[in-house]
C-alpha cells in the first residue's frame, strides 16, 4: 500500500533521513521507534507533503505521491495525525469533526462514520459543544484520531499518540488503534513508547539517527536483547 524507497530529508545542511525504505501491506499496523531526532515524524511529515525530499521515491497505492500538496494525498485516503495533536482549538469539537469530513459529500457515509468515531471516544461525544481548546491532552488526542476517522483514510498516519498522556488514557489510546485495524484500516504509528508500539504492531522499524537500524516482526523485535537494552528499559 505504501511504499518508501530510498528517501533522504534535509534540514538546511542537517541530514534527517539518510536513504531509508520501509513498506507498509494493507491491513497492517507497522510501527517506526527510536530515540529523539531519530527521524520518526520526519519520515511522516514527508509521506502527507508537510517536507519536500531531496532524493527517493514515495509510493500510495502504487502511485508516486513526493511533492505532491498535503490535501491531495489526504483526499488519496492517507491521513496524518501530527505530533502535538493539530486541533482547532478556538472551534467546537463538534467544527473539529465537521472539519475531517470536509473533502467528502456521502452525507450518509459520513454520519456513520462520525457515529462510529464518537461511539470509540464517548468522552469527545460528551464534549461536542465545547471549545476543543478546553479539553483535556487526552481528550484533544481521542479528537484528534476521531477527526481523522471522518476521512475514512485508507492508511492513518500516527505521530506520538501517547505523548505527555496518563498511562489509563494511553490504554484507552492503543485499544482504540486495535479495533481501527481489525475495521479494515491500515496503520502507520510513530511512538516513543516503544513496548506499547511493539505490542500493538505487526512489523516494526527502528530508526536511529535518520537510518533503519533493525526491521522486522514486532515480537521478534520485542524479544531482541538490543531493542530490550535501548527501548525498553531492560538491563
Amino acid at each position: 500500500m505504501l511504499s518508501i524507497n530510498d528517501l533522504s530529508v534535509s534540514y538546511g545542511s542537517i541530514q534527517a533521513l539518510r536513504g531509508i525504505s520501509l513498506h507498509v501491506e494493507a491491513g497492517e499496523i507497522v510501527t517506526l521507534i527510536g530515540g529523539n531526532g531519530a527521524g520518526k515524524s520526519t519520515t511522516l511529515r514527508t509521506v502527507s507533503g508537510l517536507l519536500s525530499p531531496r532524493s527517493g521515491q514515495i509510493q500510495f497505492e502504487g502511485q508516486a505521491i513526493q511533492g505532491q500538496p498535503p490535501h491531495l494525498i489526504a483526499q488519496r485516503g492517507l491521513v496524518h495525525v501530527p505530533e502535538g495533536r493539530g486541533i482547532f482549538a478556538n472551534l467546537t469539537v463538534e467544527e473539529n469533526l465537521q472539519l475531517g469530513a470536509y473533502f467528502r459529500h456521502d452525507k450518509a457515509g459520513i454520519r456513520t462514520d462520525r457515529e462510529r468515531a464518537l461511539t470509540l471516544f464517548p468522552r469527545v461525544r460528551e464534549r461536542l459543544q465545547q471549545q476543543a481548546g478546553t479539553l483535556s491532552g487526552g481528550e484533544q488526542q481521542m479528537l484528534a484520531i476521531a477527526r481523522a476517522l471522518l476521512s475514512r483514510p485508507k492508511l492513518l498516519m500516527l505521530d506520538e499518540p501517547s505523548l505527555g498522556l496518563a498511562p489509563q488514557i494511553v490504554q484507552t489510546i492503543f485499544q482504540v488503534i486495535r479495533e481501527i485495524n481489525q475495521e479494515g484500516t491500515t496503520i502507520l504509528l510513530v511512538e516513543q513508547n516503544a513496548s506499547m508500539a511493539l505490542q500493538v504492531a505487526h512489523r516494526a522499524y527502528v530508526l536511529e539517527v535518520g537510518c533503519i537500524q533493525m526491521e522486522g516482526d514486532a515480537k521478534a523485535l520485542a524479544a531482541s536483547d538490543d531493542v530490550r537494552k535501548a527501548y525498553l528499559g531492560a538491563h
